[in-house]
C-alpha cells in the first residue's frame, strides 16, 4: 500500500471514530442540584444515584448541594433573590405551588418536547400533582401516603375481622370500642386531632376548607363539623383514643409499637420504625372514609430554576433521578420513601418487601389523593385552625363552636 493510500485510510478511520463517539473531546455540562430530603440517612443513596446517572450520561456532571430542611427554604429564597439558585432543586408540594405561582420555575412541557424527554414512566396521579394551571412545572421525586396501621394481635383477641377497603368511620369506632374493652391500658386507635389530619378527614366527608374557586373559607360547613365531631368523639365520648394525659408523654408510634393501641393513622414512612420496634404482628390498609375515601399525599418534587442556562441537562437529570428504573430500585432498596413510577418491576419490588404484608395499600391509596391546601398565608391559616381543634379535643368547645371561631378569625386575618 502506498503512503498516499495509507494516509487516506488513516484519515477515514479518524473520521469514523469522531462520528461514532460524539462526546470525544466535548466539554461536560455541570449542573447544580439543591435538595433537603437526602439528609444523613440517604446521602449515600443520592451519591449512588448521581454516580449511576453520570456513568449513563458522561456529558453531564451533577454537583449536589444538600441542606437540612430547617435551613433549606430560607437559603433557597436568598439564592433566588441573588441569582445564585441551583439549576434544579427539590421542593415539597406546598412550596412547589407557591414557587410556580411566582413564575420561578420552568414549564417542563415545551422543554420535554425539544429534548425528547418523556413523562410516561410516572404514576399519572403523582405526576398530575406537580401541574399548576394545567402546566407541568415539576416532576414527583418521591411520595408518601397515610394509612391505617393495625395490630393483628389485638384484633384477634377482640375477635374482630381485619380492616378492609369497605371500612368506614363507623367500622373504626366499633372496632375501637371492642379493642378498648380488652384492658384499661389498651386503646382502640390513635389519630391526631390537628390541622394536617383535619383537612384530610373533612375530605373523607365531602368537606373542604374553601369553596370551589378558593375565594371563601368554608371551615364551619356541616360536613366539616361532622368530621371534627368524629375526631373528638374518639377521645371524649368513646375514649377509644387516649387523651394527652393517658398518653403519659409517650409518642403515638411508641404506644402502637408497644402493643397498646389497636390502630394508628400514620404514614408509610413509619414502616422501617415499626419493622424494628413493633412488639406485635401488624399490617396496613387504605384509610377508611365516610361519604368517600381520602388519603394524604405528601410529595417532594424536582423543578428547574427559571433562570438556569442549563435547562436541558437539568431536565435529563431530574427525570432520570425520579423515574428511571435504576434510580427507583436504589430508592426501594434504601427504604427512602416511595418511587412515583408506573414501572411494574419497581412496584413489585416495593410490594414484595416485608413487613407489612399489604404494601399494595400504598399504591391503592393513590386513587384517593388529598393534597395539602395551599395559600400564601398557609402557616398562619394552619395555626388558627390548630388552636381551635385543640380546644375541641380538650372539650373546651364543641366542634361547632370551635369551627365557627376558626371561620371568623380566618375571614378577619387571611386573604384569599
Amino acid at each position: 500500500m502506498s503512503r498516499r493510500r495509507l494516509s487516506l485510510a488513516v484519515v477515514c478511520a479518524v473520521l469514523v471514530v469522531l462520528c461514532t463517539v460524539p462526546a470525544l473531546g466535548a466539554q461536560k455540562v455541570t449542573i447544580t442540584f439543591g435538595n433537603f430530603s437526602a439528609g444523613s440517612d440517604n446521602e449515600a443513596t443520592l451519591a449512588a444515584m448521581k454516580a449511576a446517572f453520570e456513568k449513563a450520561n458522561p456529558d453531564i456532571e451533577v454537583k449536589l448541594h444538600s441542606t437540612g430542611y430547617g435551613e433549606y427554604f430560607r437559603l433557597l429564597q436568598t439564592q433566588i433573590a441573588g441569582g445564585t439558585a441551583p439549576d434544579c432543586y427539590e421542593l415539597n408540594y406546598e412550596n412547589f405551588v407557591a414557587f410556580a405561582a411566582k413564575n420561578a420555575l420552568v414549564d417542563l412541557g415545551p422543554l420535554a418536547k425539544t429534548t425528547g424527554v418523556s413523562f410516561s414512566g410516572y404514576d399519572a396521579n403523582a405526576l398530575d400533582a406537580f401541574k399548576y394551571n394545567g402546566k407541568q412545572f415539576g416532576v414527583p421525586g418521591s411520595y408518601s401516603v397515610v394509612l391505617l396501621f393495625y395490630n393483628k394481635d389485638l384484633f384477634d383477641q377482640a375477635k374482630i375481622p381485619y380492616p378492609n377497603d369497605d371500612w368506614t368511620w363507623n367500622d373504626v369506632i366499633e372496632a375501637g370500642k371492642k379493642i378498648r374493652a380488652l384492658g384499661d391500658d389498651i386503646f382502640g386507635i390513635y389519630q391526631p386531632v390537628q390541622f394536617w389530619e383535619f383537612y384530610k378527614t373533612i375530605a373523607q366527608n365531602g368537606g373542604s376548607l374553601f369553596n370551589g374557586d378558593q375565594t371563601k373559607f368554608t371551615v364551619n360547613s356541616p360536613e366539616n363539623i361532622e368530621a371534627l365531631q368524629y375526631m373528638v368523639d374518639k377521645v371524649i365520648k368513646h375514649n377509644i383514643q387516649p387523651t394527652e394525659a393517658q398518653k403519659s408523654g409517650q409518642g403515638d408510634w411508641d404506644i402502637f409499637a408497644a402493643g397498646k393501641v389497636g390502630m394508628i393513622v400514620t404514614g408509610n414512612w413509619a414502616f422501617t420504625f415499626m419493622k424494628d420496634a413493633a412488639k406485635c404482628r401488624w399490617d396496613v390498609a387504605v384509610e377508611p372514609g365516610n361519604t368517600q375515601k381520602g388519603c394524604h399525599f405528601f410529595s417532594n418534587g424536582y423543578v428547574i430554576n427559571e433562570s438556569s442556562k442549563k435547562q436541558e441537562a437539568a431536565l435529563r437529570w431530574i427525570t432520570w433521578l425520579s423515574s428511571s428504573q435504576e434510580s427507583s430500585m436504589l430508592r426501594v432498596e434504601a427504604g427512602w420513601e416511595t418511587p412515583p413510577v408506573s414501572d411494574e418491576s419497581v412496584i413489585n419490588a416495593y410490594v414484595a418487601q416485608r413487613p407489612p404484608e399489604n404494601r399494595k395499600a400504598v399504591f391503592d391509596s393513590l386513587k384517593y389523593l388529598v393534597t395539602p391546601p395551599v395559600i400564601e398565608q398557609f402557616n398562619e391559616m394552619a395555626a388558627i385552625v390548630d388552636l381551635q381543634l385543640e380546644k375541641a379535643r380538650e372539650g373546651e368547645k364543641t366542634p361547632q363552636q370551635a369551627l365557627d371561631d376558626a371561620q371568623r378569625e380566618l375571614e378577619q386575618k387571611i386573604k384569599l
